[in-house]
Order: structure tokens, then C-alpha cells, then sequence
């Protein structure tokens, strides 16, 4: 009699995929899911060719910039002098409160 070793019916169909990397290397394995879409294999890893290759998974570098901008320092300088004036401006201009009430 013949048995199988997981239970049928709960575990995920495991089949045949082609593995696709971003350098366009391809390669066969196993898988529960269809397909497989890798940013980075053996083939272009730097630990495995030896070269050393800059990687930026998903424009973290552009994201961070657009987000906080490129500032120099003196650019960061004038924007904090700025900053301050325009707060000065907007505390000089609230009238002060009185404590007589009707």
C-alpha cells in the first residue's frame, strides 16, 4: 500500500517554474507559485561573479531624493533663515490678547 507523505487536499499544487532574473537569466525550478520574477541570482550576484555591481532595488535612491530634495548646505541655510522669518512675521502679526471680557 502505498502512502503519501503530506496530507491531500490543504498543501499548495508544487510545480515546474522558470525562474526569470532582471539581468534576463533564466532557469528551471520548483514552486508554489506559476511564475517567478527575481531581482537578482547567482548569475549577476557580486559574492558569486566577483565584480562588484551597484544595485538599486526599486529607486529608493530617486525616491528619497524626490521626497526630501537635493540641498545643499547653504541651501538648507537660507531655507531655515526663511523659515524663521516668515514664523517672526506671523508672531508680530497676532494682536495681543486682552483680559477685559464684557
Amino acid at each position: 500500500m502505498l502512502r503519501s507523505a503530506v496530507k491531500e487536499g490543504i498543501h499548495p499544487k508544487y510545480q515546474d517554474v522558470e525562474a526569470r532574473c532582471a539581468c534576463g537569466n533564466t532557469f528551471k525550478t520548483r514552486s508554489t507559485k506559476p511564475e517567478l520574477h527575481l531581482e537578482i541570482c547567482s548569475a549577476c550576484h557580486p559574492f558569486f561573479t566577483g565584480r562588484q555591481k551597484l544595485i538599486d532595488t526599486e529607486g529608493r535612491v530617486e525616491r528619497f531624493n524626490k521626497k526630501f530634495g537635493l540641498q545643499t548646505s547653504e541651501q538648507r541655510k537660507s531655507a531655515a533663515k526663511a523659515a524663521k522669518a516668515t514664523k517672526a512675521a506671523a508672531a508680530k502679526k497676532k494682536p495681543a490678547k486682552t483680559g477685559a471680557t464684557a
